[in-house]
């Protein structure tokens, strides 16, 4: 594992500016007109920020913040983030009764939030008591005037003259949930930072480039990859906004490199076939300009599998797809897209981590590890072996060029009566070139293996399909031939209606009793 230091914020933040300086740092749409903020813009803004807060607020709190990505969410984030506070990013879509539960659990004392959730906010703060303070962060006029009052040349300007700790805890982040309790990952300002100061493996990505922000802010995917390593870097950081105009900000922005979850990449490669199939004419180049602008270079995928297929895709149309791996509990990043590594692998593990494989698990040893879980030290304790390692709960193979490999989850890993182990996402994988197929869980029910389908509504109308059982059973069948006895599909069962999803669109798992 190698050895580095660490900065904190407000040093990136610091040398950034005197670095950067006028260079645009966010740019982004407002009311029809494109804002340039700058590297020294965002500096004292969030500084700004950061002396309003230690004057209304102290230090120590826990400060919930909901909102849209958004020029001024940035500089609340980052404010806080200096100020000796810890943040609690929450999705704006967060309702009343999850809002009630999370924000008691995590012991909210400030809630700072947008508009659209005036009313979900009255509601929380009338039920946890422990909510002292509630700010609305939208109003313009608000903002500009605690960026006048606190200014550098204002009376509170030696407000910011303030070392945070490193190593304390400096946010908390809600994991999805995906089959179980939502837990608080507790990171210091040293995992959020030491996450971004791997080596990439990509030429291609750096100083001089255009990234176009895509992902939710209060994921730390999102936040340290977008904003902290395009600090760092001296990237011009797009925002997007509403995933609605995501189509027509790629062609506004042009950017060189988007962070993407694969949904998001199908999505537009099949924007580009559709307008390929329409205008047959047309050369590879001319769709990739026409539907990604014509300086798209790089798409990094996290978050979910990702379909070799897709990958070829975007090949074809002279643009890198690749993926990457990582969690919440390692401050993010495990391992990044490396074009030189196989498609079926989840890139190369960062020079800042080491990962081993114990009984097939992955294990990871790195820097940016999390403090553990908010107020749960049991289940903290669960997520370390004996000799510190960080268990992932997920199951694969590294090799030694450092690729990694996931195969599926410990957790979701299906035991059959015959002591039969079979890993349900990897029978889901094969659905992926499915078209017909939109969303699939696969689980045992009476020691039997059942694949359970969501129909690509879309696209079966489009090619006259009726009855989508009739054309998946063929499928499933040939899939059948070539599987281990174990993981042979028995039962194939359609649904009209989606699966249930986290609040960051991953499947929540159903539990069966296999015997």
């Amino acid at each position: 594992m190698k050895h580095f230091y660490v900065p904190d914020i407000r040093e990136l933040l610091d040398t950034g500016a005197e670095k950067f300086g006028n260079k645009t740092f966010i740019r982004y749409l407002e009311d029809g007109e494109i804002i340039d903020k700058s590297y020294n813009d965002v500096r004292s803004d969030a500084v700004a920020i950061c002396r309003y807060l230690r004057k209304e607020c102290g230090e120590g709190k826990h400060i919930a913040l909901v909102g849209k990505t958004s020029y001024r969410y940035i500089t609340y984030l980052f404010g806080i983030l200096i100020s000796g506070n810890v943040v609690v990013p929450f999705a704006p879509e967060t309702s009343s009764a999850d809002g009630i539960s999370l924000f008691s659990s995590a012991d909210i004392d400030v809630l700072m939030y947008e508009d659209n959730f005036y009313g979900r906010a009255i509601d929380i703060c009338n039920s946890v008591s422990g909510i002292k303070q509630s700010i609305n962060i939208t109003d313009e006029d608000d903002y500009e005037d605690i960026l006048a009052v606190y200014s550098d040349n204002s009376e509170y300007a030696k407000l910011s003259d303030y070392k945070v700790d490193k190593e304390k805890c400096a946010a908390i982040i809600y994991t999805s949930g995906t089959t179980g309790i939502r837990k608080g990952v507790m990171l210091s300002t040293k995992s959020l930072v030491a996450n971004t100061m791997y080596t990439d493996y990509c030429e291609a990505l750096g100083e001089g480039e255009t990234a176009l922000s895509v992902l939710p802010m209060h994921h730390v995917y999102c936040f340290t990859g977008d904003i902290i390593r395009n600090l760092r870097d001296g990237v011009t950081v797009c925002l997007n906004g509403d995933l609605r105009n995501l189509n027509a900000n790629i062609r506004l922005f042009e950017p060189t490199v988007m962070r993407v979850v694969p949904m998001i990449a199908q999505s537009l490669l099949q924007r580009a076939k559709a307008l390929s199939s329409r205008n047959p004419n047309l050369t590879p180049e001319e769709v990739r300009k026409r539907v990604f602008g014509k300086n798209l270079k790089w798409l990094i995928s996290g978050g979910a599998y990702l379909n070799p297929e897709i990958v070829e895709g975007y090949d074809k149309l002279g643009i890198y797809l690749r993926q990457g791996y990582g969690m919440t509990e390692a401050g993010c990043r495990i391992s990044v897209p490396d074009e030189r590594v196989s498609t079926e692998s989840v890139g190369r593990v960062i020079d800042i981590a080491d990962v081993r494989c114990r009984h097939g698990e992955i294990q990871v040893l790195t820097p940016s590890v999390m403090m553990g879980y908010y107020e749960m030290p049991e289940e903290t304790k669960r997520m370390f072996t004996e000799d510190g390692w960080l268990r992932t709960g997920d199951i694969g193979s590294i090799t030694e060029r450092r690729e990694l490999f996931i195969t599926g989850r410990l957790k979701n890993l299906i035991i059959l009566s015959g002591g039969e182990n079979v890993s349900p996402e990897a029978i889901e994988k094969k659905f992926a070139a499915i078209p017909e197929v939109q969303e699939v869980q696969i689980y045992a029910e009476n020691d039997r293996i059942v694949a359970e389908i969501f129909g690509n509504r879309d696209y079966c109308e489009a090619n006259g399909i009726d009855d989508i059982r009739s054309t998946l059973e063929p499928k499933v069948k040939e899939m059948n031939l070539s599987a281990k006895a174990s993981h042979i599909i028995t039962e194939l069962r359609i649904r009209d209606i989606p699966f249930e999803k986290t609040a960051s669109g991953k499947i929540i798992r159903k539990r069966v009793n296999v015997s």
